[in-house]
């Protein structure tokens, strides 16, 4: 388990820093960068350019799209009900309805599974999470901040994301195989993942305005982390059943606290940045607690 404490260290270190003010406000800002152009690019190009591909994996990816839907139809459901502000349903919407399965999900997949499971959650999350939240989470960030949907800003976003750009590649270079020293610093470039996505986290976190949030983050919060990965076990289990390591890792990762970029696209659109912040801020740790009892949950279903 010593990846999980990398990840709460990190985090703890994330913390630290931005209390000490020895980095900047918008500190976190330049690590999301690296995080998005190089480490995630380059694990993806390790490990997706050897993935086995067959109907199995792209229904894996699946799963990511079940949770959005369900997170959609459930928020516009409450939303109406309570009168919430359409800002706070799309906020919600974005940040229940995607799961971190990269910067938190992957070194979780390592810690409770091991490193063979790291290839199916890049799929999980480049063909499921990234790829919805390109599309159809960009057009749900439109629609509830009042803007203009556009096919062509959609199409640009998808095109130009690095991520996506190195899923292309890897499936490009999948008939050749990587010289020894490309295979070293792609794991290297790699490794650092983790460490930066949850300092970045730590450094984002602000305790202080939780209060004036309180009843939208319990929702939001209760909806990502219990009810849709208890609902979604729930469906599998009595639809195929659950049975060796894919189906697990798979249910595994829908289990992942919000994804760090939806609250930066709900951010960017405006939709009740505060409270996209909190998701984050206060869903990954709680997640360290709520994470380990699904897996627990899962190895004896």
């Amino acid at each position: 388990m010593h990846n999980l404490g990398l990840l709460i260290l990190c985090f703890a270190a994330g913390m630290a820093l931005r209390c000490s003010g020895r980095v900047p406000e918008n500190g976190h800002a330049g690590l999301n960068a690296f995080i998005i152009h190089v480490s995630l690019p380059a694990l993806i190009l390790l490990h997706l350019q050897r993935v086995p591909l067959g109907v199995d994996v792209f229904a894996a990816a699946a799963i990511a799209w079940a949770l959005f839907a369900l997170a959609a139809v459930f928020f516009l459901v409450v939303g109406r009900a309570t009168r919430m502000a359409p800002g706070t349903v799309g906020a919600l919407t974005l940040t229940a309805g995607l799961a971190n399965t990269s910067f938190v999900g992957i070194p979780m997949i390592e810690a409770f599974y091991g490193n063979g499971g790291v290839a199916l959650g890049l799929v999980i999350d480049q063909l499921g999470s990234y790829l919805a939240l390109a599309t159809v989470g960009i057009l749900v960030a439109a629609l509830y901040s009042g803007g203009r949907f556009s096919a062509r800003t959609v199409a640009r976003k998808i095109l130009t994301f690095p991520p996506l750009i190195a899923v292309v590649l890897a499936f490009a270079l999948r008939p050749l195989a990587y010289a020894d020293w490309a295979t070293s610093l792609l794991a290297r470039l790699g490794d650092t993942l983790a460490p930066l996505a949850l300092a970045s986290v730590g450094m984002q976190l602000r305790l202080g305005e939780v209060a004036g949030y309180r009843a939208n983050l319990a929702l939001g919060l209760a909806f990502k982390l219990v009810l849709a990965p208890g609902l979604l076990i729930a469906l599998c289990s009595a639809a195929i059943g659950i049975e060796g390591p894919t189906t697990r890792i798979v249910l595994f990762e829908a289990a992942m606290a919000p994804m760090i970029g939806a609250s930066i696209v709900a951010a960017e659109h405006k939709l009740d940045p505060p409270l996209t912040a909190l998701m984050v801020g206060i869903g990954i740790p709680l997640s360290f607690v709520t994470v380990p009892l699904w897996w627990w949950v899962l190895e004896r279903l």
